[in-house]
């Protein structure tokens, strides 16, 4: 299976036809757009310059972006919180595209379409190793600590390609590594979601909430889907929630118990953080896990120590998706049993008006950039 997606296959007639463009690139200006910026802040910090084009390293190749798609990561590394990149930088965590040059690697990876693992690692630590990527010491972000993909090219190891599915457009490639990666980390590596358990996704209008919607539901769980939008409700119903709660009415909490005859979720998907967390954990039914991979609404919260052992409930922290997440999901997209699903699609130089788009909280699924 790993096979038939990596990121080498393609018919030799493909690759001969786009070899050309590794020497075209010798007569380029060797500049490209992006959107960097050299101050922290908002999105009105972004903006859309002329850049050195980078350069492939040893092992690494360089990819012409196709399409990027925003994430909040993105805005968390503009204020300069607790990413503090190097100014000026390119922020985007997801990037899908073609190869247009590699350094001392495979040189018929040279015109594939390809998906890019946004996951920096060194694959060779004692995690790397047991395939625990998101563990490895010199764990990385593309786009948090490094220059990301809000730009015409971006430089990745060789070993970060993934083949793209034939029946995924590039918009659509894009919207799929980080978010529908955490979520199948979240629920198949962390919680352990079984077949007929209760899953409640919070926040199911995000980009990690549409992807755990669809995975909780190939999974066979009952899928309880929340957001503070009717429209998104609707939306969600229709990639796999069963029940569906508006989070913005008074006693939303109730309506998720009463829908598990007051026994509690077996599991929560949260990204949302302080504002839902304590709520989350009263959802639980005894043996109950709370995974969190994300704190949009803030990083603390008080939790009451003595329900959670009292009902032997679990906090699982979870961050990104190893490259085995990444290949499982690329695979689940290349037989359409998962499909990521676009809110918006904007060009490169717009990157602004996305971002606010993404901060308005009206969106339903994935926002993406085509350069």
């Amino acid at each position: 299976m790993e096979r038939e997606t990596s990121a080498s296959q393609g018919s030799s007639q493909e690759k001969a036809s786009m070899a050309p463009m590794a020497s075209m690139m010798q007569s380029k200006d060797f500049t490209m757009k992006a959107m960097r910026f050299h101050e922290f802040g908002g999105p009105e910090v972004l903006s859309y310059e002329d850049v050195p084009r980078p350069v492939p390293d040893f092992g690494e190749a360089l990819v012409r972006v196709k399409a990027a798609s925003l994430n909040h990561i993105d805005i968390w590394v503009e204020k300069g919180g607790y990413y503090k990149p190097s100014l000026p930088h390119i922020p985007g965590s997801d990037a899908a595209g073609i190869v247009e040059e590699v350094k001392d690697a495979d040189s018929s990876l040279v015109g594939r379409k390809v998906i890019v693992y946004p996951t920096l690692a060194c694959f060779h630590c004692k995690y790397c190793i047991e395939g625990n990527h998101n563990l490895c010491a010199s764990y990385k972000t593309l786009g948090a600590q490094v220059d990301g993909s809000y730009a015409e090219y971006v430089t990745v190891p060789v070993k970060n390609l993934i083949g793209m599915p034939a029946n995924l457009k590039f918009e659509e490639a894009a919207a799929l590594p980080l978010t529908f990666t955490t979520a199948y980390h979240m629920l198949v590596d962390r919680a352990k979601a079984q077949p007929n358990e209760t899953v409640l996704v919070l926040g199911a209008g995000a980009g990690v909430g549409v992807a755990a919607v669809q995975i909780a539901a190939l999974l066979g769980a009952k899928v309880i889907a929340t957001s503070s939008s009717e429209e998104k409700l609707r939306k969600a119903q229709r990639i796999g929630a069963d029940v569906m709660v508006n989070y913005s009415e008074e006693g939303w909490t109730d309506e998720i118990m009463a829908a598990t005859n007051n026994k509690g979720v077996d599991v929560v998907i949260d990204h949302i953080g302080a504002a839902t967390f304590a709520k989350s954990i009263k959802c639980l039914a005894k043996n109950g896990r709370l995974v969190s991979c994300g704190v949009t609404s803030g990083n603390e919260a008080t939790v009451n120590i003595r329900e959670l052992f009292m009902a032997q409930r679990s906090i699982l922290g979870s961050v990104s998706g190893t490259m085995k997440d990444f290949m499982a999901v690329t695979r689940l997209a290349a037989e359409g049993k998962i499909k990521p699903i676009l809110d918006s699609v904007h060009s490169l130089r717009d990157a602004r008006k996305a971002q606010e788009r993404l901060l308005s909280r009206q969106s339903f699924g994935k926002i993406v950039l085509v350069p």
